[in-house]
């Protein structure tokens, strides 16, 4: 008979094992925040729209953290239509419970609160981010989320003077309820109205720093549709960081930043005291739309006046040549006290390779995207919780095929079936006439190669096995290709999507399963206690 208050021999290992890994999280940081999403009526480019703000501001709070704190944000919904916020980058190392996508979270009923609860594991670098469902992305709700270095890891560069989280992304004038209903009519988004930078429209965002001084710029492009090219006139800017990775630091006049992606550069205020233009101009289309903004010198005796510092506008071989540029600082230490270059990516066997290609397709008489002939659409149970509690009928294990077969586009839940550890050669093949972003939640990955054309396996030749950028979102010229290499070191349900959400919206997503059939916690977190329950998960 057992007696109360003692634990069988068998639990011991277990209870130490919890005990251990509680007590290291308990050893970092805790940063609580409370956010409260409501609407305002804005009109960054003149035109008033209905606008996601939190706790009152657009954009929203940034999120200040350092390696491995622990991050507690309870979430008020004051909207009138459900609310997901994913954290785009981060990797949720354990705990695809915290993501914030429709495959992993129940949405946050209107008039309700959650908690999202997750530690910024063994990363740095360069984050934001944004509401990820019901297109709410286009309203607005995103903000900048930076982790810097434990003080204990030097920076590869002298300490800046100063920083600035600057978000650059383009601008629809309609609400976002006005382009969720076009798109779910069969139609298309069309143009951008603008391009807002920090959410002002043009000379709206005024920043003043100290001649002599030197600063870290921490750039994101949250738009929803446009590549972005970023200048500031006559200065130079010194990249050294991307998405977490130190890089090789190069001096840029301009730098091209796709949907999806961050970077960090250092600008030197070594010019003559003035006012100077800062642009972000779009990439790709016809007209050309500029954000403008305007850096400061503190003692500046005149206003910014003339003509905008030009940039590169349609070429595509210009944004390649320099995407090629973009390598990793192989002796920097990251978040851990080991150089990056320590992990020799290029000399692991890649265990599997898959190929998706997106497309545009209609399917029922209306626009769709597909990956791999196939669109996706949410059941509206979580597949994070379809999986936990073993509900059968939601979603299929190899409901998506590893390359594209040529078949007729269909409407399915997407999901790939992948092992824990497997070491994956990811293929991007964008056979239209747009530039593409991709990205993967819960990971980063190394952009070995990308060309034009078909790829096919000699394509490997060209692939760079030693400098590589390691970073979580990657673009895709048109008729080209974007190859990744990934260890698949962490496990859960993570979501691959188009960055262009228009398409995302309509279905050029996909899960990837990673899957380990040791249950442990050292795996995986278990089921959050304040987990919400919805779709069939809820009965």
């Amino acid at each position: 008979m057992a007696t109360h208050g003692c634990l069988s021999p068998f639990w011991l290992p277990l209870v130490l094992l919890l005990s251990m890994l509680f007590a290291a999280r308990a050893e970092d940081a805790y940063k609580f925040l409370t956010w409260n999403v409501t609407y305002a009526t804005l009109a960054p480019l003149g035109v008033p729209k209905q606008v996601i703000v939190i706790n009152g501001q657009f954009p929203g709070p940034e999120i200040d953290a350092v390696t491995n704190d622990n991050l507690v944000i309870n979430v008020f919904n004051s909207l009138d239509e459900p609310l997901l916020i994913t954290w785009n980058g981060i990797w949720q190392r354990r705990s695809s419970w915290q993501d914030g996508v429709l495959g992993t979270n129940c949405p946050i009923p209107p008039h309700r609160n959650f908690t999202y609860d997750f530690q910024v594991k063994d990363q740095i670098g360069t984050y934001f981010y944004f509401p990820s469902s019901g297109f709410h992305k286009a309203a607005g709700g995103f903000g900048g989320f930076k982790i810097d270095n434990r003080i204990i890891i030097p920076l590869p560069y002298k300490s800046p003077d100063g920083e600035l989280t600057v978000l650059i992304g383009d601008w629809f004038n309609a609400n976002h309820t006005v382009l969720r209903a076009k798109l779910d009519a069969g139609g298309k988004l069309g143009l951008p109205d603008g391009v807002l930078i920090n959410g002002r429209g043009p000379f709206g965002a005024f920043y003043t720093f100290q001649q002599g001084k030197t600063y870290r710029l921490r750039i994101s492009n949250v738009g929803i549709a446009t590549s972005l090219n970023f200048r500031i006139q006559g200065h130079k800017m010194k990249l050294v960081e991307t998405e977490g990775s130190h890089t090789v630091q190069n001096l840029y006049d301009n730098l091209d930043i796709h949907v999806g992606q961050s970077y960090s550069v250092l600008v030197t205020l070594d010019q003559t005291p003035s006012d100077y233009y800062m642009v972000a101009s779009t990439r790709f289309t016809n007209p050309v739309l500029n954000g403008i903004g305007v850096l400061h010198y503190s003692n500046s005796p005149s206003r910014v006046s003339g003509p905008l510092p030009g940039g590169p506008t349609i070429q595509i071989d210009y944004s390649l040549n320099q995407a090629r540029t973009i390598r990793w600082n192989l002796t920097a230490n990251a978040a851990r006290p080991n150089p990056q270059g320590s992990f020799h990516y290029g000399m692991i066997n890649v265990s599997r390779t898959i190929i998706l290609a997106g497309s545009a397709a209609a399917i029922n008489n209306k626009a769709r995207y597909t990956v791999n002939e196939i669109s996706h659409i949410d059941p509206g149970t979580p597949l994070k919780l379809a999986d936990y509690f073993k509900i059968p009928g939601v979603f299929s294990l190899g409901s998506i095929p590893d390359s594209p077969n040529g078949g007729s586009p269909s409407l399915g839940t997407a999901v790939l079936s992948t092992d824990f550890r497997a070491f994956l050669e990811l293929v991007f093949q964008n056979n239209e006439n747009i530039v593409q972003s991709w990205h993967v939640d819960g990971y980063s990955f190394f952009v070995a190669g990308m060309d034009g054309g078909q790829w096919t396996p000699d394509k490997r030749r060209e692939y760079n096995l030693f400098d590589a950028v390691s970073r979580s979102s990657t673009q895709v010229y048109p008729q080209s290709w974007t190859a990744v290499l990934l260890e698949l070191d962490n496990v859960g349900m993570w979501n691959i999507r188009s960055e262009l959400w228009e398409r995302q919206y309509l279905g050029q997503q996909l899960y990837m399963r990673v899957f380990n059939p040791e249950v442990s916690f050292r795996n995986e977190v278990p089921i959050p206690s304040n987990v919400m329950l919805c779709g069939r998960a809820s009965r």
